[in-house]
């Protein structure tokens, strides 16, 4: 009998990895298509993500342009566009096949959770990302302004492409960041007091993002992205507090009919 509970044991083993391997190979697959339709889009994204840099020398009157600096340079940076982009673009399918993979494991709760984090870090991830790319002139015109008079920028195309991208990621990242907060508290590894009390850090950090992304002489537009941001903060301060007092009152029910059976 313990050699068959083994068996069943070995079997059910071999059937999560038959699992994985099939999830492993499609997200394969649609990364690998992903990746062709990045290539083929990589003139137009190039266009896109050169252009502010192109409007603001245009509009000061200074002399940049994006270099290659050597042969390869070109098809390098084509390679690591058409790898992002085909993640980017693919990112529905790949994800479907890691919840795919993942979800038998999870509890109704945790899946509930999970859902509500994807569901929720999602618009929150591309309105980070829109104010990145809505920003993006604003640090060429910064950067760029250190620029002596007489002089002119040679810049390198890959370092500004991926100059650009970093932008656009860490400010998606900023805005789910709350979400994460939130999620840490669902899987008991972060209090809502702990949270709170890093607050004097949180709202520096989003000062500072927030400056980036306004670098202008009215301080009016740098309040109007730290309000959400600071809002968005705070909101996880609550939702984790309020979980935290909803799972003392539950620990305490549970000791108590623990002690009645006693």
């Amino acid at each position: 009998m313990f050699g068959r509970k083994d068996k069943e044991r070995r079997m059910s083993l071999g059937s999560h990895l038959r699992e994985l391997r099939i999830r492993l190979s499609w997200s394969a697959a649609f990364l690998v298509v992903g990746t062709v339709i990045g290539w083929f889009l990589f003139e137009p994204v190039f266009k896109i993500l050169q252009a502010p840099l192109l409007e603001v020398t245009k509009a000061r009157g200074i002399e940049a342009i994006v270099n290659f600096g050597t042969v390869v340079s070109a098809f390098d940076l084509r390679i690591q566009v058409s790898i992002f982009l085909g993640v980017l673009i693919t990112s529905p399918f790949w994800l479907y096949n890691l919840w795919a993979f993942v979800s038998p494991g999870l509890k109704t709760r945790e899946r509930r959770f999970t859902l509500g984090f994807v569901f929720s870090s999602v618009p929150l991830f591309l309105t980070g990302a829109y104010i990145a790319w809505t920003s993006l002139p604003s640090f060429v015109v910064v950067l760029i302004g250190f620029t002596p008079e007489g002089s002119s920028n040679v810049i390198n195309a890959s370092e500004y492409i991926l100059f650009a991208i970093r932008i656009v990621l860490v400010f998606g990242l900023a805005f789910v960041m709350p979400v994460l907060l939130v999620l840490l508290n669902f899987a008991n590894l972060l209090t809502g007091m702990a949270i709170l009390k890093g607050w004097r850090l949180a709202v520096f950090v989003i000062a500072v993002v927030s400056a980036l992304a306004t670098p202008t002489a009215d301080p009016m537009s740098m309040f109007l992205l730290m309000g959400p941001l600071s809002a968005l903060y705070f909101v996880a301060v609550g939702v984790s507090v309020l979980n935290d007092k909803r799972r003392a009152r539950r620990d305490a029910k549970l000791l108590g009919e623990e002690l009645e059976v006693e």
